[in-house]
């Protein structure tokens, strides 16, 4: 058997240096280490060695299998330097300083608030998280207080994947697990993008962005909410916002209030986008339900603390004067192009 061990070793040694890409480096890999592989049957032939050479061959194949293994990293780690210097070899061919015709880019409307927000509540204490779109089941739903039976597990609202895991209904997702990071007090807000199977109008998307916010402490009441609230509007639109409190239910919220703003593009006398209202609804909101904050594991008895969920894309509409969500989505330059940001 060590005539093999031997044999395996100066074979590898051959191919491995004709393995000039990643996907060769990957063929060799599964070929020798794989369920199949060579060096896993020799592993699997120990049970046909005598009992007094089975240590000693067994250190020589696992001594070979840790070579192996080496030896294909730093190929890859070869090839990936190599391509990255092919590259910069590349980019010293193109004259960076050339002008651009005139050609500006832009960021998205979207991203130009979501940053100018981020300050705003920065300045105000708040910490910025992030936070992934695919979730459990957990995440979206449970860990903020929504049980099984509740609608919004409705298959014709939510993404739901093969794993059983889906697509962010609500950046509200985040809540459990920045709590566990923190714990109390904390402040904070993580933005982020989320998905429902929305039937589309001038007000609805079935892709949009969010930024959820929560402020945890002790003492903490509705003014406090209403006082940020209208801080980062007036920050966001650089004058006083009429704004509305009108209760509202939200599982995660005891109690629970939307919160709307007057609908900017009409001045309040309704349009197709505000439904004819004169509001637009943008923040519901309201005091962290105490199944929350146990499930974050923070006392509710301690602690009490706030909770909002600022509509982005609808606060992009207002501030800028969009009046059809899907503007924001379609990639039509001529149509962001009016929001240019150097």
């Amino acid at each position: 058997m060590k005539e093999k061990i031997d044999a395996l070793r100066e074979q590898f040694s051959r191919e491995l240096s004709g393995a000039g890409t990643s996907e060769a480096v990957e063929k060799l890999r599964v070929a020798y280490l794989g369920k199949k592989g060579s060096v896993t049957a020799l592993l699997k032939g120990l049970k046909e060695v005598g009992a007094e050479q089975k240590k000693e061959m067994g250190q020589h194949i696992n001594q070979l299998k840790r070579q192996v293994e080496e030896k294909l990293s730093e190929q890859v780690e070869a090839i990936r330097a190599a391509e990255e210097q092919r590259q910069v070899e590349a980019a010293e061919q193109y004259d960076v300083t050339l002008p651009t015709g005139g050609a500006v880019g832009s960021y998205h409307p979207i991203t130009v608030v979501q940053r100018q927000l981020e300050e705003i509540f920065a300045s105000m204490g708040f910490t910025i998280e992030d936070y992934k779109e695919i979730v459990t089941d957990y995440q979206c739903f449970e860990a903020v207080n929504i049980p099984k039976d509740h609608p919004a597990r409705d298959m014709q609202d939510t993404y739901y994947l093969e794993n059983g895991q889906l697509l962010k209904t609500h950046t509200s997702a985040a809540q459990n697990a920045i709590m566990k990071k923190y714990g109390a007090p904390l402040r904070a807000v993580f933005p982020g993008r989320c998905f429902r199977n929305e039937a589309l109008d001038a007000s609805h998307e079935n892709t949009f962005f969010q930024m959820e916010g929560m402020m945890i402490d002790k003492n903490i009441s509705i003014s406090n909410l209403i006082y940020f609230m209208k801080t980062m509007l007036s920050e966001v639109f650089e004058r006083d916002i009429n704004v509305r409190l009108r209760p509202g239910f939200f599982p995660f919220v005891e109690p629970g209030f939307e919160l709307d703003i007057s609908c900017t593009l009409c001045g309040g006398e309704g349009c197709s986008t505000c439904k004819g209202s004169g509001w637009i609804e943008l923040c519901p909101c309201g005091m962290i339900h105490h199944n929350v904050l146990r499930a974050g594991g923070i006392d509710p008895e301690e602690y009490t603390g706030f909770a909002f969920g600022l509509g982005l894309t609808r606060l992009v509409m207002m501030k800028y004067g969009v009046g059809d969500i899907r503007d924001l989505n379609s990639g039509n330059l001529k149509a962001l192009s009016q929001f240019t940001h150097e």
